[in-house]
């Protein structure tokens, strides 16, 4: 008979406490459809998350705030539209965050967490599908953990509604807008 432990699995191989998201290895992106027939990718460079792991993991807390002028589309004239009144109006409202409300477990390495997403001053409830990555130690012996998280907002909800209609049918900017978190926390 062995005396061997299994290694705990999903949240649960998290020490509690508190981890901050590196930036560096961290991305908060976001793909829009432009044009009804094409994709528009784009994330935000400057950001900082912290996860406040508890003893029972789905009570974790998850706090973050993104610098919305930090946005990035690889076209400075969108990146400075997208700045202007007619969409983030990032001079009144310069920083969007996102506070956790309770994670829920889906089995395996898959979670939903529930968070308050405040985008040009208006918050609203929004889900993301949440996958636990696992933890590493890296060469430096830091620990640190990954995570994915993506989730579907419409714009409009946050009031984000500049669009012109096409001719042809349909608009310059979609309503929908997938968010997706690749985040890599370190155990402070």
């Amino acid at each position: 008979m062995s005396n061997v432990t299994a290694a705990p699995t999903g949240l649960a191989a998290l020490t509690p406490g508190t981890w901050t998201v590196d930036t560096g290895h961290s991305t908060i992106g976001f793909v829009v459809r432009h044009l009804v027939v094409a994709k528009v990718r784009g994330q935000f460079t400057d950001f900082t998350g912290t996860l406040t792991i508890a003893d029972n993991p789905l009570e974790s807390k998850v706090e973050a705030t993104v610098n919305a002028s930090s946005i990035d589309t690889r076209d400075e004239g969108r990146d400075g539209h997208l700045k202007g009144g007619d969409f983030f109006a990032v001079d009144q409202f310069p920083q969007w965050t996102l506070v956790s409300t309770g994670i829920e477990a889906k089995g395996g390495t898959h979670y939903v967490l529930h968070a308050d997403l405040t985008i040009k001053g208006i918050t609203k409830s929004v889900d993301f599908a949440l996958e636990f990555d696992g933890v590493a130690v890296d060469p430096w012996n830091n620990t640190k953990a990954g995570f994915t998280a993506e989730t579907e907002i419409s714009r409009k909800d946050f009031g984000l509604e500049w669009n012109v209609a096409l001719e042809a049918g349909g608009f310059v900017v979609g309503d929908s807008v997938k968010i997706t978190l690749e985040i890599e926390a370190l155990r402070a």
